[in-house]
């Protein structure tokens, strides 16, 4: 039996109204196309993916920072408390196959930056930079809309065909 791919969609809590529409947008791609949501499970960005998954009918997991799973998002289909604060951003990272990133703030840098020590493929829909001195180029895979994000994920996960 094969998994279906979980995808992480990342992004601040305190986002902008184009950041919202293309998270929730996204959300909805991924469980339309049979993907389990990640994300860090509280409000802005996580929670408006996590309505355009429900929206879709998809599955989402909502990994917390704190111990309350009262602070979750109401669109989530699972929340799980870590009590880890920040660092529950390794387990959103770790549990994925990819991750898109919707804008962002330092949490998001910090969990684009564990996706790629791992391996992980990132996608950026505003999100962040990543430069440096001795890198040929930026490791995001820069898109502009949601459907190009899914479009692209179906490139760099196989199991999506």
């Amino acid at each position: 039996m094969s998994t279906p791919p979980y995808v992480a969609v990342i992004g601040a809590s305190n986002a902008t109204e184009w950041e919202l529409a293309s998270a929730e947008r996204v959300g909805q791609l991924l469980a339309e196309a049979g993907c389990v949501l990640v994300c860090g499970g509280l409000g802005g960005v996580m929670d408006a993916a996590a309505r355009g998954s429900a929206a879709g009918g998809g599955t989402s997991i909502g990994i917390l920072p704190d111990d309350d799973r009262d602070s979750a998002s109401r669109h989530l289909t699972v929340a799980i408390a870590t009590g880890f604060g920040e660092a529950r951003n390794a387990i959103v990272a770790r549990s994925t196959d990819a991750v898109i990133a919707v804008g962002g703030e330092f949490g998001t840098l910090s969990e684009i930056a564990l996706a790629l020590k791992m391996g992980k493929p990132v996608i950026g829909l505003g999100t962040w930079e990543l430069g440096r001195d001795d890198l040929a180029r930026d490791p995001i895979v820069r898109t502009e809309t949601p459907e190009d994000a899914l479009t692209q994920l179906r490139r760099l996960l196989p199991q999506m065909s």
